[in-house]
């Protein structure tokens, strides 16, 4: 015989009892049947970058998609991959795309060949300036030598517009003023930080051609350097197997290219010394790296770090020729002291050799870090 339930010693007893047994059903269910994740795990991942994948056109577009939003080999693992590059591949597969037959890695879309003869463009144009400037004299040579830095700044710009080191809207105007100053600096800096060290200027004040015309002559290497590069290192993405071995594959291609830039760049140099007699190799060379790595960064989508390293060498620059004529000040002659005698014991040139080394060996640094990342070369 069924037990009937006493009465309740109290109005409340029946809820709390009903409470207590409702809350021992739902933990039993809860144990019984445990929560599942989605049984396929990619299916969340895909509708996360569907756009990526439905844009790409290969499967390591992909791949440098999810690597820039964080994802890494170890990410891939909790997707039951080894790496992101397998992952990508069945992202690439799984997402339908408009076209059936897409542009394989090898061939795709390449600027035109001519941007290998347009690179040595500035370098002509620059001796053909300096060559008038120097036959010219008088009250004419102000303008002769205006038309010539525009001529030069006009060739300068056509080269760089195509080709691998094209960097487009990624380089705002502070990395375009910041360029100006140094190369201006490497013509007429150092002979103005001389008379000024000297008590002067007190008139027209040596000029650089030679630092000129070769920097301008090597744009070229510059511009063959960043193609190879490109080139190489997108091969070496098609065929990696994982993040970590295209990075350690691609930081001693970078070092390679920036070894014979160098090479390229003393070449072009002591070219222009010869023919000039005079600047020294040594500013004008830590210039040169230091230009390239910051646009070879700028083209890989890096232009902040760029524009921060060439803005602290400019301000570095511009500090030391102030301190000198602030030092004449009354009272402000130590101002100018250190800069006075680092001129006086290794020469003026000592000043933008360690401020363009300095920034240029900070930005190789901060290349071997960031394109050796798979998501910088995605656009190349």
């Amino acid at each position: 015989m069924t037990d009937i339930p006493s009465a309740p010693p109290s109005k409340t007893a029946w809820d709390v009892r009903s409470q207590g047994a409702l809350s021992s059903a739902r933990a039993a269910a809860s144990r019984a049947t445990p929560r599942r994740g989605p049984a396929d795990p990619v299916r969340a991942l895909m509708h996360r970058h569907r756009e990526l994948c439905e844009r790409a056109v290969d499967p390591l577009e992909i791949a440098a998609g999810l690597e820039a939003h964080g994802v890494t080999d170890r990410t891939a693992a909790r997707f039951r991959h080894r790496d992101v590059f397998s992952l990508a591949e069945e992202l690439y597969a799984r997402v339908p795309r408009d076209t059936e037959t897409p542009c394989p890695t090898g061939e795709l879309i390449r600027p035109p060949a001519g941007w290998a003869l347009i690179a040595l463009l500035p370098g002509a144009v620059c001796a053909v300036a300096v060559a008038g400037v120097r036959l010219t004299g008088g009250q004419i040579r102000p303008a002769a030598a205006l038309l010539a830095t525009v001529a030069v700044v006009g060739a300068l710009a056509i080269a760089l517009r195509r080709g691998p080191l094209r960097a487009g809207p990624r380089t705002g105007p502070a990395v375009r003023l910041c360029t100006a100053w140094l190369v201006a600096y490497a013509i007429c800096g150092d002979g103005l930080l001389g008379e000024a060290v000297r008590g002067g200027p007190d008139g027209p004040w040596a000029l650089d051609p030679a630092a000129a015309t070769g920097l301008a002559f090597a744009v070229a290497p510059a511009v063959w350097c960043a193609h190879l590069f490109s080139v190489r290192a997108r091969k070496k993405l098609a065929s990696s197997r994982g993040l970590a071995e295209f990075a350690g594959r691609s930081r001693p291609l970078l070092m390679v290219s920036a070894v014979l830039f160098l090479c390229g760049l003393a070449a072009c140099l002591g070219a222009a010394q010869l023919a000039y007699g005079n600047g020294p190799l040594v500013p004008a060379a830590a210039l040169g790296v230091l230009l390239w790595t910051a646009r070879l960064l700028a083209v890989h989508g890096f232009a902040r770090a760029a524009e921060k390293v060439l803005a602290a060498a400019c301000c570095t620059e511009l500090f030391a020729l102030a301190s000198v004529f602030a030092a004449r000040v009354p009272g402000c002659r130590f101002l100018g002291r250190p800069v006075t005698a680092a001129v006086e014991s290794w020469g003026a040139g000592v000043l933008p050799t360690a401020a363009c080394a300095v920034a240029a060996l900070a930005l190789l640094v901060r290349a071997t870090a960031v394109l050796a990342r798979a998501s910088a070369h995605s656009d190349q």
